[in-house]
This record gives C-alpha cells, structure tokens and sequence, in this order.
C-alpha cells in the first residue's frame, strides 16, 4: 500500500509499504484523508526534535473501520466513520491516573515517535477511536484534531461565555482557538504580526484583531477590554516574545495559557505573576476533546472549512510538503484525500 515517509529530514515520498495486520485489542482502518500538520513541516525540515527517522507522518487521520474488537468500549463496529487519537499514553504513570493521558510520561505521538497513518491502511487501539457522523465530509473530518488542541487550550484557561480572550498567533490553532471562543460567547482578540492572517480573522467572525508589529498591544487590549485586559491569553505561537507578553496584557487575577512550543526558554517578570496573581497553565496537546470537537464541526458553529486551503491526493502530497515548506504564506491548513 501506498504511505507518505520521510526517509530523513528533507526527503519525503510516496512508498509503497507492507499492509498492517490488526493484532489483539486493535482496529483495521481505510483511511479516507489525513491533515498535513505544521508539525509535520516541522518534521520534513529536520527542526523537530521529537522526530525519529524513517518515519511514515500523519497524526490527523479519519477513516472507515475494517475490523474492530467487538467488545471495543465505545461500541464501534465495522463500517463506522472514525477519527483517531493519535496521543499513546501507557495508563500507568501518576498523569495517566487522574486521567491527564496527554501528559504520560512516556506518551507517543503518530507521525512522531511511531508510525502514522497517512497512508492507505491503518491500524489502532480500539479505545482510542471517536465515531464521526456519516455525514461529515472526509475532507474536513481531519480537522477535528487540531481543534481539540484549541480546546484544550481554552478548557484550560477556563473560557466563559462574556470574557476576553487574547490570541497571540493567528496560524490554524489560533484560529480554531478564536472561532471556538466565539462559540462559547467569548470576545477573542487575535494577536499576530502578519496582516493577511488577521483580516482572515475578521471573515470568521473575530471583531477585534492587532498587528503587534504595528500596534501598541497593551493599548489595544487595553482599549477592547475597556481597561479591564484580557481574562485569559492563549498563546498559540510559540515565540519567545510573545510569551513574553502574556503577562503584559492578562488582566489581574487572570489566567494564562501555553498552547505554543518555544524552542528555547523564556525570561518572564515573576514580580507580575505576584503583583497580577495570575494562573498559569501549561496546554499540551488534548485530552478528552473530540467529541466536543466532532460536535463543533458537525453542527457548524466552528466552521473549519473555512481554513481550508486545498485538498490533493496521497500521490500529490510529498509536493504539496515541499511547496508549503517553501511557501508557508500561501497555506492555512491542507488535507490529503486518501482513495
């Protein structure tokens, strides 16, 4: 069968590989499209360090179940649309145990440190499966992942309904993150420096958007929030200073969220976090969110086809790789449609 691999950093193909057998307790899978993840760029450049070499990519993957165990524990059966949790925790360290799985200390991400799943066949943990409606088209089915990163992210900064949230990168998570909020009844504030993305915010819906490279951020936040600042920051892009900014326009007694991975630490002003007492959490992939995040898709309140850039085939996907690390600019977000 046919799978997307990067043989080592900078060299991507399409292969053809044995197909996978399902051994006890998993799932057989037709996968029917994946999402190209920034991420994955990431990987393809040789910048991720998490990446181990040969690896098939893909983490965000639906698909129709082959075989499944019938005594899966959310009743799945063959035929079912699904998408998969590509988080692998062992179930047995203190995070697993409170139920944190996406904090195990020895998770394994698909596409990352284990084989993923952009390719033709497909096989996982049955409980570690999310039934999709038959009717969610497979090209936008994908995208359901990333969005529970953006929930994540708001699940813990505690979003409600009427609050601020500042949104510090305007890339796919950051959108997710402000189209959610809007779905939540929260005003989100979409912080970034290229201005293309920001009037890409202001199509879905986001009111209040700043160009931190051009504006005054304190006095913007400052300015939408009549002087209040922000109730929550989410910080979605990783760079060093705009983490460090968080706690420039958090409001006192607010709260902070790192969605982004910087590459290096963060000098920050603990006499703020005192002064403003302010909460703040660390937000690593998800856990726990998809079924929150299908609903989202399915009902429309969070429109993720609008992020859409382009859908191509497994055949065209090493090409697109290349294109969208040559011109980051001209892509959003991409699916693969896998027939």
């Amino acid at each position: 069968m046919r799978a997307i691999k990067f043989s080592e950093p900078w060299k991507v193909e399409c292969i053809d590989i044995p197909e996978p057998v399902a051994k006890e307790g998993e799932a057989l899978i037709q996968v029917r499209s994946a999402g190209i993840c920034g991420s994955d760029i990431g990987a393809f450049r040789g910048t991720n360090p998490l990446v181990s070499y040969p690896r098939v990519i893909g983490h965000e993957i639906a698909g129709e179940i082959l075989s499944i165990p019938e005594d899966n524990p959310r009743g799945l059966k063959v035929g079912d649309h699904v998408i998969v949790d590509p988080y692998l925790y062992c179930g047995n360290c203190y995070p697993c145990s409170i139920g944190r799985t996406n904090c195990c200390t020895d998770l394994h991400v698909l596409g990352v440190h284990v084989e993923g799943g952009m390719c033709e066949k497909f096989t996982h943990p049955a409980d570690m499966l999310w039934k999709l409606p038959d009717d969610m088209p497979w090209d936008i089915a994908p995208m359901a992942e990333p969005l529970t990163i953006a929930l994540h992210g708001i699940h813990r900064g505690g979003l409600k309904a009427g609050e601020h949230v500042a949104i510090i990168g305007a890339g796919p998570i950051g959108l997710l993150a402000a189209m959610s909020a809007i779905a939540y009844g929260a005003e989100p504030i979409l912080i970034d420096l290229v201005d293309e993305r920001l009037e890409a915010a202001k199509e879905l819906g986001v009111k209040y958007v700043i160009n931190s490279g051009k504006e005054d951020l304190v006095a913007k936040v400052a300015e939408y929030t009549d002087g209040r600042m922000a109730e929550l920051v989410m910080e979605c892009s990783g760079a060093n200073p705009a983490i460090r900014s968080t706690l420039d326009i958090v409001a006192n007694a607010g709260r902070i969220t790192l969605t982004g991975w910087p590459k290096k630490e963060t000098p920050i002003p603990t006499d703020a976090i005192t002064r403003k007492e302010v909460d703040i959490r660390g937000a690593r992939t998800s856990a726990c969110e998809f079924e929150e995040a299908i609903e989202l898709i399915h009902s429309g309140k969070v429109d993720v086809r609008a992020l859409l850039t382009k859908v191509v085939s497994l055949d065209d996907a090493p090409a697109t790789i290349v294109d969208i690390e040559k011109n980051p600019g001209n892509y959003m977000k991409v699916d693969v449609i896998v027939d």
